[in-house]
């Protein structure tokens, strides 16, 4: 196994577990057996300059060089897989994710009141010490994501353990890296099942549950795994505010904020988001869930969300959704992204009714919480009406974020009250 050492100096980060090593605090690399330097996804041995074992992590090409997988010196074989995901199981049972089930003849109003929920983030990268993998689990389907070249190279391991921690309540396992694993590595990345259960059809969306809510999720052609896991906790949030209340929900993919707002008894909701294929399933979703209730409340219009809002009437929404996609997607975009945010924030501000609410986030990891405040207050400021914060919002506790590694925390929004 290949040994990395780092300079002088640059192992005080792991010493505080930090699990990232960046390729200026690389010294050399002395190899093993092989002649060559490791490839792209081996795991390797970190030393400091005085030659103490520091961790143990998958090697990859680029300005992170190892993602660490073990401060400890023990094999990254079956029994580490299963270990790890036995974890994140367990941590996943105590937030009283794992286990729900429906009760046989359960109405969905029963449902409702006891907010099921069965689809949950099972592994989230660094905030559960396996950099470089996401696992979402929806009913009983897992949907994994390979962010690096190790994890793509360890898809089996992570499907046996995954079999052995859930037993029969797992049927499916879909792989869906061709998008996340770096394609340089020169990896075979082609989306699908790793796993199906015998007698199980091959899936390619479901219905799931969150909090007593029902979505179409569709992990084979949806973003990301299928479905925004991570807003679950604020559109629950939502809910709370949207009674009697004018909802504008906008950038809203397949509709969860609409769907949490029509069952919190708002008044009316418009969704807007550019993509057809989104809009038709918030369509779907709006009639899964409340029949002509929902519908007659609901109206989907497939614009571009800035021109929608320039066009629309100062006063006419009480409550506004604005949660766009991740504006920069690396640190040289920054710039930019806060002066977008500042824009389309000022436009929202100056268009909700006196007195309204809005929910406004940034997924965007390189805007930390403190820059995009300014860029709301900055927003304030321009359109000239006071704004009071009323919450400050971040990602829900299947999304955590390792206390070593606070880089993790990239959903923040605020809830603003606008005079």
């Amino acid at each position: 196994m290949a040994k990395i050492i780092l300079k002088k100096g640059k192992g005080e980060s792991l010493k505080r577990f930090h699990p990232w090593v960046f390729s200026g605090a690389v010294q050399k690399i002395e190899l093993g057996k092989k002649e060559d330097e490791p490839a792209e996804g081996d795991v390797v041995d970190v030393y400091s300059f005085e030659k103490e074992f520091l961790g143990k992590g998958h090697f990859q090409i680029g300005s992170i060089t190892v993602r660490i997988l073990s401060f400890e010196n023990i094999p990254i074989d079956t029994s580490f897989w299963m270990d790890s995901i036995q974890r994140a199981y367990n941590a996943r049972r105590a937030l009283g994710l794992v286990g729900q089930s429906k009760i046989e003849g359960e109405s969905e109003e029963s449902l409702l009141g006891r907010r099921f929920t069965n689809a949950y983030r099972l592994v989230h990268g660094e905030g559960d010490c396996l950099p470089g993998l996401i696992i979402d689990i929806y009913g009983s389907v897992a949907v994994i994501q390979a962010h690096s070249a190790g994890m793509f190279l360890s898809l089996h391991h992570i499907a046996e353990a995954l079999k052995s921690v859930y037993g029969q309540a797992l049927t499916a396992i879909y792989d869906k890296s061709s998008g996340t694993a770096p394609f340089k590595a020169g990896l075979d990345l082609n989306d699908g099942f790793l796993w199906i259960a015998e007698g199980v059809e091959a899936p390619a969306k479901d219905v799931v549950y969150e909090n007593g809510n029902r979505f179409i999720v569709n992990w084979v052609e949806g973003q990301k795994t299928g479905f925004f896991l991570d807003q679950r906790d604020n559109r629950s949030l939502v809910g709370t505010y949207a009674k009697g209340k004018r909802v504008l929900n906008l950038f809203c993919y397949t509709g969860g904020f609409s769907i949490y707002a029509l069952a919190g008894g708002a008044l009316s909701v418009d969704s807007v988001d550019s993509s057809q294929k989104a809009m038709n399933l918030v369509d779907e979703n709006v009639a899964l869930n409340g029949s002509n209730d929902f519908v007659s409340r609901h109206t989907s219009y497939c614009e571009d969300a800035i021109e929608f809002m320039r066009k629309c009437d100062a006063g006419k929404y009480d409550l506004m959704i604005v949660d766009p996609p991740a504006f920069a997607k690396h640190r040289g975009a920054l710039d930019n992204a806060l002066r977008a945010y500042k824009k389309l924030n000022a436009l929202a501000i100056e268009k909700v009714r006196k007195g309204g609410i809005i929910f406004t986030y940034s997924c965007s990891q390189v805007v930390d919480k403190h820059a995009f405040a300014l860029a709301i207050f900055s927003a304030e400021a321009q359109t000239g009406r006071r704004v009071r914060i009323l919450h400050r919002l971040t990602q829900p506790a299947d999304h955590p974020v390792n206390i070593y590694h606070p880089e993790g925390e990239y959903l923040k929004g605020l809830v603003i009250y606008v005079e």
